[in-house]
């Protein structure tokens, strides 16, 4: 993470274009070799600090009330993790807004990004197919929002399966909490308010209020 910080910090600085791998080294007090025997790239240098913020909303997600519905999880999520002060320091929302802003205008580092998105996504799909596995009987629908088939409920011990249905829900949600951070990285506004992270990301969320969260 220490290569992670030190490339954040000289993007945000000097831009992408400006920054060399061993710039990054340097300010990280490596050698160019060690960077390299971590990163193929200068732009996967922030890949884990990409990584740690997908990481923190996927986990909240889990964390919720076991008797939440998915719907219900997944803001709790968004609340934990982009309220300022909570998941990230408000001081540190102003290089996740320059480092999404470097993403979007930078091919190389947007491919950084998309992988990580995916990679959390996957990870969101096996959270909520435990949510559902949780929640009670197979074959009914509860008021929770989620509705429960017999084919994704897991032997005790046994990993949950993720239906398509669950496939398409983690990617619908995970599109929203994106659109949304990208959405306030593209503009000047403050981090908290109706135009943050975490009201966007609510916005959008409960817009899905009628999607079948279920597998």
């Amino acid at each position: 993470m220490e290569i992670a910080r030190a490339a954040a910090g000289l993007f945000v600085r000097h831009g992408l274009r400006a920054t060399r791998a061993e710039d990054i080294a340097q300010a990280a007090g490596i050698a160019p070799r060690t960077f390299y025997r971590y990163c193929a790239t200068k732009e996967e240098a922030v890949a884990p600090l990409y990584a740690a913020g997908a990481q923190r909303w996927v986990e909240a997600v889990r964390a919720a009330p076991a008797d939440a519905g998915v719907l219900p999880a997944l803001e709790q999520g968004v609340c934990h993790t982009l309220t300022p002060g909570v998941g990230v320091s408000a001081s540190s929302w102003e290089w996740v807004r320059t480092l999404l802003r470097l993403a979007e205008a930078t091919p190389s580092l947007r491919r950084v990004w998309a992988e990580v998105c995916q990679a959390s996504e996957r990870l969101l799909g096996e959270v909520l197919a435990e949510r559902v596995t949780r929640a009670g009987t197979p074959g009914t629908s509860g008021a929770t929002g989620v509705s429960r088939g017999g084919d994704n409920v897991a032997a005790p011990g046994e990993a949950p399966g993720i239906t398509p249905g669950l496939r398409f829900a983690a990617a619908v949600a995970s599109s929203a909490v994106r659109a949304a951070l990208e959405a306030w990285a593209a503009g000047d506004g403050p981090v908290e308010g109706p135009d943050g992270p975490a009201e966007l990301a609510l916005r959008n969320l409960a817009a899905l209020r009628d999607f079948p969260w279920g597998p």
